[in-house]
């Protein structure tokens, strides 16, 4: 009986175990077909290989979530040229799908809908052809679909007004025909629809001004017609409907008035939406039927046409004649805004002459004004956990579309570094200002809302000379990532000044090197002192890359406080950089523990490799500093232009700093106190 068991018990593990595998692989499976799809020439997406692991976090732009499945695919800004395969349809808990910003063509595969946990789809940007398809109406659990600026054709299936949690709608620059249908209405949670620059003939849907949470109706340039219904007047400047002929509405800037429209009488004014749908019935205005109804023109129908008088005629033959004339006139005016568009947005904003142009064949939307950040983690709507009101916060958010313009969608050229957990961007905001942009995968950061939001408090009331500002943030649970933009350092970090092995590379005077050392210490002294309300703040990973500097070469301390937002895990990880390059102190291998004193540790390394320009300080470097044979550890590119006196300072500063116990070692207002000796011109 015994052995039956065993038998039976291997057997069920070994199903088990091949179902599991099975299982696993079918995720990577479909990623490849995707690759080969979308990337049919194997240039960009060279990172996902088919013995890979998907969420090991080595396939650019793939996310996954804590049960290791396939959560985000983040491919927007990449140049892909292929096609979007139905093999999408077996990443069966994606929740966010971007790829926005390429020059993928073909139709959007009807499987797409069998992503019901889909909760962002950005296809926008594209060269999309076909129609929408009405499987769409499936994904429960759609909030925002982007299908702008690309080529689709045909209606809008009436089976989208079933995306009872959509609330952005954007299919503007296409070429979609037909009404708008009335089951948009139903769309309660809708706050944004653009339909503009496409060919929408008959009336706005009543429906749709009964939508509690819309604030943005855009419909401009179309061939929509009737009157405005008069409830959509509250949107005020979010109500867009330029360039419709016949349309009209009452109290709007943004379409034609009705007062002047000799078609519409007097009782029209102030009527109720229904009334209106009947007053544009009776309308003078041609109106094209709905596409279920057939209208057929029997003899007796024909007969009487003849019989018009000839005035009526002449004023159809003028009439017609005029909507030839304007309609040429529409898509002369539309030629020469896709040009514009195309033409200013491949000469502004550019980083990079190496850049490719393929990026930037088409401008961001002019529908930029989305709120896609929903909150990493939507924060407490009383105090959070440093007593600060949420209002604080929200004065520091950023949305995803300013995060995106500000980095050319993420491109590659922008890309400044990158790690396991996060890439750093250089960016461009609306207002001009350079920008260094951190993306961090959320799996990375902190779980818990309060303490995220207590990080987040934290690091945007840091204000020193000598540490970088945090000029805001933005988060985003769909995307799978949040983004911290800081001010950006013009001259790079520290480390590019170091192990110098040319003469083309920029070799820092001494004067140089002993301020920098000495705003480096100021820094670290704001961050240990409590000024204010501000805790004391240990960095945990100063090191000469984590050194920036300004345009006059004064140093600023990055990610100041970033282990706040971070995971703890995420946090360890990065003591295996720290020890390798010898900024640990060697107390932490007992106590397990940062202080203050392990700060001052990593900024005696700092010193020596300042002064020696060497990234690793080996142990014949470290024999000369302590004997103060300055000609066999000070950097040789300085030719002997240096201060013996300083240098010898400098250096029993250093050797003190990084002493083995942490008693020996100074206190920051220490350091700081022995560096005053040195002249302010240094």
């Amino acid at each position: 009986m015994n052995s039956i068991h065993l038998i039976l018990s291997l057997f069920l593990l070994f199903t088990f175990s091949t179902q599991q595998t099975v299982n696993g692989n079918a995720e990577l499976r479909a990623l490849m077909d995707l690759k080969s799809s979308l990337d049919p020439e194997g240039k960009i997406l060279t990172s996902w290989i088919s013995d890979g692991d998907p969420c090991s976090g080595s396939f650019e732009g793939i996310a996954c979530n804590e049960h290791w499945k396939v959560a985000n695919i983040s491919l927007q800004g990449k140049g892909l040229s292929g096609w979007i395969s139905p093999a999408v349809s077996e990443l069966k808990c994606l929740s966010g799908l971007y790829l926005h910003y390429n020059n993928l063509s073909g139709e959007i595969p009807s499987q797409i809908s069998n992503l019901t946990e889909l909760v962002d789809l950005y296809l926008d940007v594209n060269s999309l052809s076909g129609t929408i398809p009405h499987e769409v109406g499936n994904m429960a659990s759609l909030q925002v679909l982007q299908l702008g600026d690309n080529q689709l054709v045909g209606n809008i299936p009436t089976q989208m007004g079933s995306l009872k949690q959509l609330t952005t709608l954007a299919l503007q620059y296409n070429k979609l025909t037909g009404q708008i249908p009335l089951s948009l209405g139903n769309l309660e949670n809708l706050s944004r629809l653009n339909l503009s620059f496409n060919n929408f003939t008959g009336s706005i849907p009543a429906t749709l001004a009964t939508i509690a949470h819309l604030e943005v109706l855009d419909i401009q340039n179309n061939s929509l017609s009737g009157i405005v219904p008069s409830a959509l007047k509250r949107l005020g400047e979010g109500f867009q409907g330029r360039n419709n002929p016949g349309l009209c509405g009452v109290g709007l800037s943004n379409s034609r008035a009705c007062e002047n429209d000799p078609d519409l009488n007097a009782s029209d004014v102030g009527t109720t939406d229904q009334d209106h749908l009947k007053n544009i019935n009776n309308t003078a205005t041609p109106r094209p039927e709905p596409a279920n109804i057939q209208v057929h023109c029997n003899q007796t129908h024909c007969s009487k046409s003849r019989s018009f008088p000839l005035s009526v005629i002449t004023v159809s033959v003028v009439a017609i004649t005029l909507s030839i004339i304007g309609f040429g006139l529409f898509k002369l005016v539309r030629y020469r805004r896709r040009k514009q568009r195309i033409t200013s947005n491949s000469s502004e904003g550019k980083f990079s002459p190496q850049q490719p142009k393929e990026l930037y064949r088409k401008s961001p939307s002019t529908f930029v004004n989305l709120d896609y950040y929903n909150g990493c983690y939507p924060l407490p709507n009383d105090q959070n956990a440093d007593g600060l009101a949420n209002e604080y916060l929200n004065q520091f958010r950023f949305n995803v579309d300013e995060v995106e313009s500000a980095t050319q969608y993420f491109s590659e050229a922008n890309l400044l570094c990158k790690s396991k957990f996060s890439a750093m961007y250089k960016g461009v905001l609306r207002d001009g200002s350079l920008v260094a942009i951190r993306s961090i995968n959320m799996t990375c950061c902190k779980t818990e809302e309060a303490e995220f939001a207590k990080g987040l408090s934290l690091l945007t009331s840091l204000r020193h000379e000598n540490v970088v500002r945090l000029r805001g943030f933005c988060c985003s649970s769909s995307r799978g990532e949040c983004y911290l933009i800081y001010d950006f350092a013009p001259m790079g970090n520290l480390s590019q000044y170091l192990d110098i092995e040319d003469t083309s590379g920029h070799v820092l005077d001494w004067s140089k090197r002993v301020s920098i050392i000495k705003g480096i210490a100021k820094g670290i002294g704001y961050l240990h002192s409590n000024e204010g309300s501000k805790p004391t703040i240990v960095h945990q990973n100063i090191s000469v890359e984590n050194v920036h500097l300004d345009k006059e070469f004064n140093p600023l301390i990055m990610e100041a406080g970033l282990p706040k937002l971070l995971a703890d895990d995420v946090v360890f990880s990065a003591l295996k950089v720290s020890a390798a390059m010898g900024y640990l102190a060697p107390e932490y291998i007992t106590t397990g523990r940062f202080t203050e004193k392990s700060d001052i540790y990593a900024f005696g390394v700092i010193v020596l490799q300042v002064l020696s320009g060497k990234k690793a300080i080996g142990g014949s470097i470290r024999i000369a500093f302590e004997s103060f044979k300055f000609d066999d550890c000070i950097d040789t590119d300085l030719r002997g232009r240096c201060s013996i006196s300083e240098a010898t300072i400098l250096t029993k500063l250093a050797m003190q700093c990084i002493h083995e116990s942490p008693d020996e070692r100074p206190s920051t207002v220490d350091v700081i106190q022995e560096l005053t000796v040195f002249p302010a011109h240094s």
